[in-house]
């Protein structure tokens, strides 16, 4: 496996790795779903929260999928931040979502 490890600190934090690599750990984990299992897109961030608990995922789940805070995204959640489009799609990316409507 070809991976680059970044470190912060002294200690490694993030592990980078080629995108068909990535594939096949998912593949290996059984962590790749049908297009059929794929949740619908979010109308609004308001739905955040009940998506990540229904996927049974924690905050710090999602925010590390998504290179956010766990507390930012607890701030999103709640409504106390606004979020630009770029942030919007990555947390459908880490939520496994198709994208994300205007609000």
């Amino acid at each position: 496996m070809d991976i680059q490890v970044i470190a912060r600190d002294g200690k490694p934090e993030y592990a980078v790795l080629p995108w068909e690599q990535y594939q096949q750990l998912l593949r290996d984990a059984g962590r790749d779903k049908p297009a059929a299992e794929t949740p619908q897109p979010l109308a609004n961030l308001r739905e955040l929260k009940a998506l990540r608990e229904q996927a049974a995922l924690t905050l710090e789940d999602v925010a590390r999928e998504a290179g956010i805070s766990p507390h930012y995204l607890q701030m999103i959640e709640s409504g106390e931040r606004e979020v630009s489009d770029v942030v919007k799609r990555t947390l459908a990316r880490a939520l496994k979502v198709s994208g994300w409507q205007d609000e």
